[in-house]
């Protein structure tokens, strides 16, 4: 545990240096979950109380062999793979780590795809670790998407990454899928099922 809960108040100890912080935990909503004193407090690592997390300073450190020690051993930097827009909805493929290396190339992609209109599938099956700064680019474009009355999906969701957002509650957030192809599918159909009259 890289989290120590003690009654009402929870130490974060960063697993690079052995930094601590220490804070209040009534605002958590779950004892495994640590992504509020995560944000409040700029670190990076896991949503969960297990980690890894990292101070500010040790998350912007680079580690021997290349990498950031927010990175855990065997994964890799985090990116996009392709933009697809077909059928009217656009498919961003992430890869690697999403955390606050890669959190900003998500964004943007996430961003152009809103450009282009229509609902938005993010394709998950290359992705191994998801932090709070990956969640945080998620939630946002999911809210950007409900503003303007469209859907934002994840497809191929990995168990990490569906552990992290069932623990945060953000299951039902997000429609989930097997894959993209099925997303597509399923976001078109409902986009062009006919609306019943009124009164039928």
């Amino acid at each position: 545990m890289t989290a120590v809960p003690d009654e009402h108040v929870l130490t974060l100890i960063c697993d690079s240096c052995g930094d601590t912080i220490t804070d209040s935990a009534s605002p958590l909503t779950d004892a495994e979950v640590v992504w509020p004193l995560l944000a409040e407090q700029g670190w990076t690592g896991s949503p969960l109380a297990a980690g890894p997390h990292h101070c500010p300073h040790c998350s912007r450190q680079p580690r021997s062999g290349g990498g950031h020690h927010a990175r855990c051993a065997g994964h890799g930097p985090g990116g996009i793979a392709g933009i697809d827009h077909r059928a009217g909805v656009t498919v961003v493929a992430a890869t690697g780590d999403i955390d606050l290396d890669s959190g900003d190339t998500l964004r943007g992609a996430l961003r152009h795809a809103a450009d282009m209109g229509g609902d938005v599938v993010v394709d998950l099956s290359e992705v191994h670790v998801i932090d709070s700064t990956g969640l945080s680019v998620l939630v946002r474009a999911h809210r950007d998407a409900r503003d303007r009355e469209a859907t934002l999906a994840l497809a191929a969701v990995p168990p990490f990454v569906r552990t992290v957002l069932h623990t945060m509650r953000l299951e039902a957030v997000f429609p989930l899928f097997d894959g993209a192809d099925e997303a597509v599918a399923a976001l078109t159909h409902d986009r062009n099922r006919p609306v019943p009259a009124a009164g039928r």
